[in-house]
């Protein structure tokens, strides 16, 4: 039983110091608390006349002084929050501006990669790599053509070398004939002076 008592008292007190805590919270005051809990305060506060309050007019100069404070405080709330909206409006403009700029350098980066300058004409590299293999394909079927027409010509000035030759061959031969025959010719002409000198 006693185990029970000394349970039940700390559990006791502190229901009861949760309860005068929220009751703390909630009083009402002029000096202190949000607008509305001051106009509770003068409401409660107020005498009744008829069916109109009365007011205190220290009470009505206190809740005009707190509200302005409130309204110049909120409106510097204000003034300092569109500063810094206007700040962060900048700040974003900056840096759309920075993000173009460097999208503008990216897009210049993939051109260069893609292009160069050849003869002082901008050409695609992908346009400059076909030209290329066309004129290699041109020089390799020229080369190809050229080697054709050398070997035919080889072959048709080894025929006439070899027909220089069998023809200085056949001219010699005339020539060691036409000799031979002129010698003969000479020997029978000497043959027949001397026989008719003799």
């Amino acid at each position: 039983m006693l185990r029970k008592k000394l349970l039940i008292t700390p559990l006791l007190l502190i229901f009861f110091y949760a309860a005068f805590g929220q009751d703390s919270d909630t009083t009402l005051s002029l000096k202190s608390g949000s607008i509305a809990n001051q106009f509770e305060y003068i409401y409660q506060n107020s005498n009744n006349f008829q069916e109109y309050k009365v007011v205190k007019k220290t009470s009505l100069d206190q809740l005009k002084s707190n509200m302005l404070d409130s309204i110049t405080t909120m409106r510097r709330e204000v003034a300092s929050i569109t500063s810094i909206l206007t700040g962060k409006n900048d700040s974003i403009s900056n840096l759309n501006a920075f993000l173009e700029i460097t999208e503008s350098d990216k897009q210049e980066a993939v051109d260069a990669k893609d292009n160069f300058n050849f003869l002082g004409i901008d050409i695609e590299k992908s346009v400059y790599s076909t030209m290329m293999w066309i004129i290699v394909s041109g020089l390799a079927a020229a080369l190809g053509f050229f080697s054709f027409q050398y070997s035919r010509s080889f072959v048709k000035i080894r025929k006439a070398q070899q027909d220089l030759v069998d023809v200085q061959g056949e001219f010699e031969n005339l020539r060691k004939n036409t000799l031979d025959r002129e010698r003969k010719l000479k020997r029978a002409l000497i043959d027949a002076q001397m026989g008719k000198n003799s």
